[in-house]
């Protein structure tokens, strides 16, 4: 008898309950699109803040001493170095497939034919490695440095191009010295001379604007620097740091063995810092802390605003559901005056109700759920230019939310339908 009730009441009030599950597959698709994004936009955003460039340091540990006690800027000397050969093993830490670009830096003072000393630095710019894996990478600031603009000629080709004395310039280097793409510039080092030719000019709108930057064994050999560099910029997917971050980057000794295990196991930029530490000789890596700080900062106020668009969605959904289930009590009042007439106790009558509005959730839920999913996919093409992955745990949350959206909306009418007298409905209703 309790099935066909609801059978009838399913089929008599269809609209309403149309209605109710439409509300609830707005609130359902709103809440799993914004879940299944919160939950991937990490990866995302970091992906999106690596194409402005790295946010590691790597640079010698005696070095980093010196520019703390002495304030040493960069360029400037100090005699301790990184081995070139080491730098495939950074992709052999536990967090290797975090690693979206790095390169290494050489910067020696070159003189020029007029006497005038200018910076030139060497580093990779498509450079492609054999990995100590087996896997092969192409490095270089050509990613690492995408902003850089090209304002004649083209980026500089490591695997085209088997001329060691090619180079770019700077625009404000270029623009003193009255250079452009295609011509030449002599430099003289301290053990060998170099006769590059301009490949590019581009404008980075810092201090690299009045530098040249050339293949890294070409400056090495300016000053016989052979497997040496000075510096080491990581690009790397992190995860914003916590209070555990905080502490294991000021003294990861101070960690418990669980603290550690997390720590060490989770993309913090300083767990991962650390990592580096482990593979490269003598080596201090530090994260970029403005950089480091922007992407806590923009994935906070980011989840924040998925939450605040779910809970408004969802409060939404609660107040639609509310207003139909408080017109369907009202519609049926003399039906359900008259099962109260008969015997029915209230915990029957709100219990048939309750079941009613709950199969009608579930295919609201459904649907909304699958609606959002593809709401989802929408915007990670549209923001992010990829797929938004299904994270299991979102199917759960969903379905909770749904149920405690259903239950905050019928309980106004549920009350009502409590405070229904048999003699004054019927009596109504002649």
């Amino acid at each position: 008898m309790f099935f066909r009730m609801i059978k009838g009441t399913l089929l008599r009030q269809w609209k309403k309950m149309l209605m109710i599950a439409f509300t609830i597959a707005l609130g359902a698709s709103l809440a799993a699109a914004m879940l299944s994004v919160m939950f991937d936009v990490g990866d995302k955003v970091n992906q999106e803040l690596k194409t402005y460039g790295a946010n590691i340091t790597v640079v010698p540990k005696s070095a980093s001493v010196l520019n703390e006690l002495y304030e040493v800027e960069d360029g400037e000397g100090t005699g301790a170095y990184l081995r070139e050969d080491e730098l495939g093993k950074i992709k052999t830490i536990f967090w290797a497939f975090n690693i979206v670009d790095y390169a290494p830096f050489l910067k020696v003072s070159g003189e020029l034919d007029d006497g005038s000393v200018i910076t030139v630095v060497g580093s990779w710019f498509n450079h492609h490695m054999e990995l100590p894996t087996g896997e092969q990478l192409d490095a270089g600031i050509a990613s690492l440095r995408s902003w850089w603009e090209i304002q004649s000629g083209e980026w500089l080709d490591e695997q085209s191009n088997e001329d060691a004395e090619i180079a770019m310039i700077g625009s404000a280097l270029a623009k003193k010295l009255n250079l452009s793409a295609g011509d030449s510039i002599h430099v003289k080092g301290s053990t060998g001379e170099k006769n590059f030719r301009i490949i590019g000019v581009f404008d980075a709108g810092g201090e690299e604007d009045d530098q040249i930057f050339a293949p890294l064994n070409t400056v090495q050999a300016l000053e016989d620097l052979d497997g040496c560099i000075d510096s080491i910029e990581v690009s790397a997917l992190t995860t914003p740091d916590n209070e555990l971050a905080e502490r294991a980057a000021k003294d990861p000794s101070s960690l418990t063995v669980a603290q550690y295990e997390i720590w060490y196991c989770t993309a913090y930029a300083s767990s991962i810092c650390y990592q580096i530490q482990e593979v490269i000789t003598d080596s201090v890596a530090s994260p970029v802390r403005q950089v480091a700080d922007s992407e806590g900062a923009i994935m906070e106020k980011t989840q924040l605003l998925m939450i605040l668009i779910t809970i408004l969605s969802l409060i939404g959904a609660a107040l639609g559901i509310c207003n139909l289930v408080t017109a369907s009590v009202m519609e049926r009042s003399s039906e359900i005056g008259l099962m109260k007439a008969i015997g029915a106790q209230n915990g029957a009558i709100s219990g048939l109700v309750l079941t009613e509005i709950f199969i009608t959730a579930i295919f609201g839920g459904i649907i909304g759920f699958f609606a959002g999913f593809g709401f989802a996919q929408i915007i990670g093409h549209t923001v992010f230019g990829s797929a938004i992955a299904l994270r299991p745990v979102v199917i759960p949350i969903v379905a909770i939310l749904v149920i405690l959206v259903t239950l905050a909306g019928s309980i106004p009418a549920i009350r009502m339908l409590l405070r229904l007298r048999p003699a004054e409905v019927l009596h109504g209703g002649h």
